[in-house]
């Protein structure tokens, strides 16, 4: 097996045994389903339909779904859990393959990305990551402490840019965010690095002050490099199902949010929440956490995502 089958192999079995709970979840329910009816009825579509909304899938993406598998029952093409999930397939990955899901870093440089998100996010680790996963392909990176709330924060990112192996931006004494980020963003400059990554506090979407408190980050960040940030990505709990729409939905609003980290998906049966996020909202998922190891952020890939969720034979 040559070198980068051997990756496409090791990245689908990531994928397969990181969204195991939530492929079981639904396998067992829509088997159960399957059980109970005989035929597929007006019962039955009303179970399904349910099953689905339980399922995160949300209510735009299962009503989606329902018109089409209300369709294929109709043409009595449907007798079996494969037939359903066929359709799932089919249907949702229209809603994915259309995205720009590459983070261009190429094109500019420095390039900036923002990173948001409430706390226990995973926020951290999730820079932390990132930082690795682009300096294993040679790029120079700078990670930003911009949390001036939490001095744990700091330390924690300090732990991942050692980890890493990159450089991180810090300042202990400051108390205003905005300045200790143009600051950073003055010193990748000056250093001539090709990713900057801005860390910021963790807040809760509901709080107005610290909403704002982003926006001005990111008019900070554009004195500097009037395009930046190049990314603004937000980081998602998996495991809080639908609140993190609500969260997203709020975040939209400070930032103009360019794409979304969903982590902890390994240890979920709540993986549907990034089919109703990006039905929603359409915002592009970039990355994935699919467990702890520094390596197991990955790239998004709608295939893999599904065949994941749904049958790892499919």
């Amino acid at each position: 097996m040559g070198f980068f089958s051997k990756k496409k192999s090791e990245t689908e079995a990531s994928f397969i045994k990181g969204l195991e709970r939530s492929r079981n979840r639904f396998k067992e329910g829509l088997l159960s389903l399957f059980g109970r009816e005989s035929k597929v009825s007006d019962d039955f579509l009303d179970e399904l339909e349910a099953f689905l909304f339980q399922s995160d899938l949300g209510t735009d993406s299962t009503d989606r779904l329902m018109e089409a598998i209300i369709a294929a029952s109709r043409k009595k093409k449907i007798q079996n859990y494969e037939d359903v999930v066929k359709i799932l397939n089919s249907e949702l990955g229209k809603i994915f393959f259309k995205d720009e899901l590459e983070i261009p870093i190429e094109k500019t440089s420095p390039f900036v990305i923002m990173v948001i998100g409430v706390n226990g996010a995973g926020k951290t680790t999730t820079i932390g990551k990132l930082a690795y996963r682009y300096r294993k392909e040679g790029k120079k990176v700078l990670i930003v402490a911009g949390d001036t709330y939490r001095a744990a924060a700091v330390e924690q990112l300090e732990k991942w840019a050692e980890r890493a192996a990159v450089e991180i931006f810090k300042n202990a004494a400051a108390k205003n965010p905005s300045g200790l980020i143009f600051d950073g963003i003055q010193s990748g400059l000056a250093k001539k690095m090709d990713l900057i990554i801005v860390d910021t506090a963790g807040r809760l979407h509901n709080r107005t002050q610290l909403m704002d408190e982003l926006t001005k980050i990111d008019r900070t960040i554009k004195k500097l490099i009037p395009d930046a940030p190049h990314e603004a990505l937000l980081v998602l709990d998996g495991t809080v199902g639908q609140n993190g729409l609500v969260q997203a939905q709020e975040f939209q609003k400070a930032v103009p949010i360019t794409g979304l980290v969903i982590t902890k998906l390994d240890g979920t049966a709540k993986g549907g929440i990034v089919i109703a996020i990006k039905e929603k909202l359409n915002i592009p998922v970039k990355f994935i956490g699919l467990g702890e190891k520094i390596e197991d952020l990955k790239a998004f890939d709608p295939e893999l995502y599904l065949r994941g969720m749904f049958a790892e034979n499919l």
